[in-house]
């Protein structure tokens, strides 16, 4: 998440945003959850040492080709940045790229280097602070991309409601977040916003903050555990089923990471709860299935995307080595054959024959792309 600067004029944010949620027919105490985090964000922490649990800042070494870019953004960008992943896959190269809650701009400033001058990127922001920030940078960087026509824009608005920020439906490619979701008041209404802005094939790509558990109500509204991304946690398997009934049918996850609260007040307050950091990759796929069923297609790796030659892990049960077949099901074969990941992959067979449902194994022990490998794969799903 990036870092949320004092809102100039929060009470009449709030409240349009409220007014706007109300005509959706939700209650939702929208104003508390935006202030309080505005207010933690604006005048609670100074620099990431104020942080009271590990939920707003990344541990896991991103991919070579984001560090390389990261080497290229301004430093004050980067300074003002809170994640708890790293939400940009690799080989995006000519992708229309969607931020939500994009803040002081790091993301996306990284993205328009890895979609290059025909690709373009869009972030979505509330804040006039944060976008002011965000905007202020983009001419320089575009000369030091060498880029002639600038491939990076920043829009004012809720990620509840997109369309209103100017994000037309089936306008992009991929959606990518960074640790910004769990603040929202209505995620299913951000899940429901993100399928309609995606292509056919397109994906939501994304690092955000869960719980093992739903958690009580003085934990949810609590200042502090909001800030720190933790109040708003969604319960792991509330989140499937949000992202079944938006269209998401087969979230997959990449990696995971515990959190870890380190203020003994907070681990008071959140008892037996467990925390965790999840990378998530969702499919727009009219074809996607609510199971694992086999048809017995084969899936071959290409090993062409940047920095991945010997393998690729499509999510934590799934690594591919090069030119080895795997035996995938149905909704594996549609990610990586009818997804921004096509040129990358080859698949035999098609769904004309059912075999009944695919037999998924373990997930892999192993936590990224070609250090996966040693893990030969296997067939396993969900």
């Amino acid at each position: 998440m990036m870092l949320m600067q004092k809102l100039s004029r929060p009470s009449a944010l709030c409240r349009a945003f409220s007014t706007k949620m109300a005509d959706t027919g939700i209650e939702m105490k929208a104003d508390k959850v935006y202030e309080s985090v505005s207010n933690y964000y604006g005048k609670v922490l100074s620099s990431s040492k104020d942080l009271k649990t590990s939920a707003c800042t990344t541990s896991m070494r991103p991919s070579e080709e984001v560090i390389e870019a990261l080497t290229r953004v301004p430093s004050t960008i980067k300074d003002r940045f809170y994640g708890c992943g790293t939400p940009l896959p690799q080989g995006i190269t000519g992708l229309d790229l969607l931020d939500l809650g994009s803040g002081s701009g790091r993301d996306c400033y990284v993205a328009a280097a890895m979609v290059g001058p025909n690709g373009s990127v869009t972030g979505v922001d509330m804040t006039d602070e944060q976008l002011e920030v965000a905007s202020k940078f983009v001419p320089e960087y575009m000369d030091t991309l060498g880029y002639k026509t600038s491939n990076l824009k920043f829009k004012k608005g809720y990620i509840e409601f997109l369309k209103d920020a100017g994000v037309e439906p089936e306008s992009v490619d991929m959606v990518i977040s960074n640790c910004v979701i769990n603040l929202s008041p209505n995620k299913e209404l951000v899940m429901k916003g993100v399928y309609e802005a995606l292509r056919e094939g397109g994906e939501l790509y994304f690092s955000d903050v869960y719980c093992d558990r739903r958690l009580p109500e003085e934990v949810r509204n609590h200042d502090v555990m909001l800030g720190e991304c933790l109040g708003g946690a969604l319960y792991i398997e509330d989140f499937r089923r949000i992202c079944q009934r938006v269209g998401f049918l087969d979230p997959r996850q990449l990696s995971i990471e515990p959190i870890e609260v380190n203020d003994p007040e907070l681990k008071l307050l959140c008892g037996s709860a467990n925390f965790y950091s999840i990378t998530y990759r969702c499919f727009k796929l009219s074809n996607m299935e609510t199971l694992c069923e086999d048809y017995g297609q084969v899936a071959y790796y290409k090993g062409t995307l940047p920095n991945n030659p010997n393998s690729y892990m499509l999510d934590d049960h799934h690594v591919f080595e090069t030119g080895k077949p795997m035996l995938v099901c149905g909704n594996t074969a549609s990610m990586v054959s009818e997804t921004w990941m096509k040129e990358h992959f080859e698949v035999a067979g098609n769904r004309s024959v059912h075999f009944g449902l695919f037999d998924c194994a373990p997930p892999i022990a192993s936590s990224s792309g070609d250090e996966a490998a040693a893990s030969g794969g296997g067939g396993g799903c969900c």
